[in-house]
């Protein structure tokens, strides 16, 4: 997983409640038989429009279309940002867009966790900071910094907002690991418990033919 530590870049407002997992990528936006190929199709039903030839074409009025923030890396969202379905596509597609973050007041879930596990940091904030960062952001050229270590989120005017994150996720994000790569950091103390656990218990180590398992 790629590693969160210092970002700093443009921020995009789409500041609209309950955007939930069926729009951030749609059902039958599912065609790749990978996890790659889902940037471009982010937001799908908003971002296009289809022509009276069943052609797609890219939607002006709406944000992400829009010069600057096609290069936005974080996006500035209303409550409840990832509702719905578990799909983890939606955050394939998110960070494949470009973007790092996501600052809402509140998170689905099941969104929340995987965007941990695919580098991408949601930040909750109050309502009341997220519609002025939105407002901000608005009127363009809105540059944040993200310190994780710091747990901060810096304005170019020199205030800076702090944020929550768990402090297995923290690490999980500034060191790039997934949560099996979190795991085996304590390799050492595993095959310690393992190597204590055959001394004191033979028998669990058996195999069905009375031979010693392999060790883990």
């Amino acid at each position: 997983m790629e590693q969160f530590v210092h970002v700093h870049g443009l921020a995009a407002p789409l500041l609209r409640a309950n955007i939930d997992t069926d729009l951030l990528i749609p059902s039958r936006e599912i065609t790749s038989p990978g996890k790659d190929g889902y940037g471009e199709k982010l937001l799908a039903p908003w971002r296009y429009l289809s022509t009276a030839e069943g052609e797609r074409i890219e939607n002006p009025d709406f944000v992400l279309n829009q010069p600057p923030f096609r290069q936005a890396i974080v996006l500035i969202t209303g409550e409840n940002f990832g509702s719905g379905s578990s799909r983890e596509a939606a955050v394939w597609a998110v960070r494949q867009f470009g973007l790092r973050s996501v600052i809402a007041p509140s998170f689905g879930a099941i969104f929340q966790h995987n965007c941990y596990r695919n580098g991408v940091l949601p930040i909750r904030l109050p309502m009341a900071e997220v519609e002025a960062l939105a407002r901000l952001a608005g009127a363009g050229g809105l540059n944040l910094t993200i310190d994780l270590p710091e747990r901060a989120l810096r304005l170019p005017c020199g205030r800076t907002l702090h944020f929550e994150v768990p402090p297995n996720e923290h690490r999980m994000l500034l060191e790039g690991l997934d949560a099996i790569g979190l795991t085996l950091r304590r390799r050492k103390d595993i095959e310690a418990y393992q190597e204590a656990d055959r001394i004191a218990r033979p028998w669990i180590w058996q195999s069905a033919r009375g031979t010693p398992a392999p060790a883990a």
